[in-house]
């Protein structure tokens, strides 16, 4: 127990790192800032006792009192832009300021000694009930564990303790915006303009929650540094927390974990995991017109059931990939099954999942997994987490977290061409990854971490710079033109930007994501001409729109696979381009 509360602590810890805190911390600092000295203790203190309860008790009092979810929510929202609106007109502040400090005098607290902290708290508890943090295996099974109605002392000691870990560096950040504006002179001599600019900044931010901006800033942001989703899996994901963790659920055995055989299966190579589990409690069925689907209906086809959230942000990265494979495979007997298992209470509202699956282009099966019945079958811990079963329905394959969206995508390959699905492309699938001239072009990654066999005479470097695309290109490589800002994960646009592609293969799908608060054009040309007859799914006249973070259909040859030179001519500076893949 005590290893789990001390993983769960430095969890909060490292919290203050991830982009999903980030848009939450100017509403910290206006609020610290321009308050009492006691306000920066107030703002923590809230957040960590509503962020606590909302994970312990939020599920089983929407449960007791009947009231929506949904309403606390907007109340949060409500509480947050009109804390701004009092930074924004003094009056208002000082009466709402004066109205809770009496408040606190009913409870033994005089206006001196409370001064500051009540609108603090308040600010504080609105956050920690609209916050919602990257989730690791270890906040993920407190979660679940309080949705499924068996909290204990122990599940209530680790939320406090991941809640205490992130209290501490946000409780140094509000006393370091504090004292800055304090001190400084120039600074205190325009108190009450800043003021009024955090007030907006308030409003602002009360309005992106509540249309839902937040999370696109935060999935952004991620797009910035990619690797911190995985990180935190990584953290977590240790042989002592693992035991932690079964012990506090009391239920380490059962499941698909508890059904491991790990033998060998035909000539893929990939390991029988167990018995796929039948989806069970689910309490409804999206995109199946009301019908529940069971893994009996499914046999013969090889199936990926992701089990994802809709606030999730590393959730909501990896649906680009997701969608884009049932897109690329369904018609060759890739079934996707997205087990929604909410992590918070307003998840469990048909409409928001509805909604969510319209905005993020999902056109599989969803099933509502709002009692936790199929995540608890499958013994899962994770946000998100893909299992692939084979046409026998048996698992072989998982994965948790994001990344390894490669090495899953050749898993799915794999177990159709196992499945006798694919056996028209078995030349074009059996590939190892190498980029042989015989065989299709092995996906091609953009980004500095993974690139290979890139072919611009200048070197790729990080940040901004300008490349040239020379007049051959050899087969499986590629190159940049014009101005082009790389990091590890991708290549965004600049001035001029181009890129060509050798390739071999009859299809070709690149991720894509469109400028920030934007739309992105994309023209594509085919050995020289703009593309017409061959043009992918996502090509009109020519033309791909970016407009969501997704993969792009840009080549479709019709079974014609041969060798081509594929370029692509960005119409819009800050448009992303991630990695190739052929089918």
């Amino acid at each position: 127990m005590l290893t789990l509360l001390l993983f769960a602590f430095l969890s909060g810890l490292v919290t203050i790192a991830a982009p999903c805190i980030w848009p939450i911390l100017p509403i910290i600092l206006s609020s610290a800032a321009t308050g009492g000295k006691r306000r920066p203790l107030g703002i923590v203190t809230g957040l960590v006792a509503s962020f606590t309860v909302a994970t312990l008790a939020l599920s089983s009092l929407v449960r007791a009192l009947g009231f929506s979810p949904d309403g606390l929510r907007l109340f949060s929202v409500v509480v947050i832009a009109l804390l701004g609106v009092s930074l924004l007109v003094p009056a208002v502040g000082t009466r709402l300021e004066g109205f809770v400090s009496r408040l606190l005098g009913r409870f033994g607290k005089s206006r001196a000694e409370g001064a500051g902290f009540g609108s603090g708290f308040l600010t504080g508890a609105a956050l920690g009930i609209v916050w919602a943090p990257c989730a690791g295996p270890i906040l993920a099974a407190v979660a679940t564990l309080a949705a499924t109605r068996s909290v204990s002392i122990e599940a209530v000691l680790v939320t406090l303790a991941f809640g205490v870990g992130i209290g501490i560096p946000l409780f140094l950040f509000a006393i370091f915006g504090q004292r800055l504006f304090s001190a400084n002179r120039f600074l205190r001599a325009y108190t009450g303009r800043i003021q009024q600019v955090f007030g907006v900044i308030m409003i602002l931010a009360a309005f992106a929650i509540y249309t839902g901006y937040d999370k696109t800033l935060q999935s952004k942001l991620l797009d910035l540094f990619p690797n911190y989703g995985s990180f935190l899996n990584r953290f977590e994901d240790r042989p002592e927390v693992e035991k932690a963790l079964d012990d506090l659920r009391k239920d380490s055995s059962g499941g698909l974990s508890g059904d491991r055989t790990e033998s060998k299966a035909s000539e893929s190579g990939l390991p029988v995991l167990g018995t796929a589990p039948e989806f069970r409690g689910i309490s409804n069925w999206l995109n199946t017109d009301g019908k529940p689907l069971a893994m009996a209906d499914l046999r013969g086809k090889v199936v990926l059931v992701d089990f994802w959230t809709y606030s999730c942000i590393n959730c909501i990265r990896t649906l680009p990939y997701v969608t884009g494979w049932y897109k690329k495979y369904k018609d060759d007997g890739l079934v996707v099954v997205g087990v929604h298992t909410p992590e918070f209470a307003f998840e469990h509202k048909t409409k928001n999942v509805a909604d969510a699956m319209r905005r993020y282009g999902i056109e599989y099966p969803v099933a509502q997994d709002n009692d936790y019945g199929t995540w608890q079958a499958y013994s899962n811990r994770y946000w998100p987490a893909h299992y692939l079963i084979d046409a026998e329905g048996r698992v072989r394959y998982t994965h948790f977290g994001e990344g390894k969206y490669d090495e899953t995508e050749k898993n799915i390959q794999k177990l159709l061409e196992e499945a006798g699905m694919m056996a028209e492309k078995q030349e074009v699938l059996s590939i190892t990854g190498e980029g042989t001239t015989r065989g299709q072009t092995p996906e091609t990654y953009l980004g500095l971490a993974r690139m290979d066999r890139f072919a611009s005479p200048e070197r790729a470097e990080p940040l901004s710079r300008t490349y040239s695309i020379p007049e051959t290109i050899r087969l499986h490589s590629f190159a940049y033109g014009g101005e082009w800002n790389l990091d590890a994960e991708r290549a965004m646009t600049g001035t001029g930007s181009s890129l060509a592609l050798r390739f071999r293969g009859n299809k070709v799908f690149l991720v894509l994501a469109p400028p920030p608060g934007s739309i992105g054009t994309v023209r594509v040309l085919l050995d020289g001409a703009t593309v017409t007859g061959d043009a992918g799914a996502d090509v009109v006249d020519g033309t791909v729109t970016v407009d969501s973070d997704r993969l792009y259909e840009l080549i479709d040859l019709h079974g014609r696979d041969g060798e081509h030179t594929l370029r692509l001519e960005f119409d819009t500076p800050g448009t992303a381009a991630y990695a190739f893949t052929f089918g």
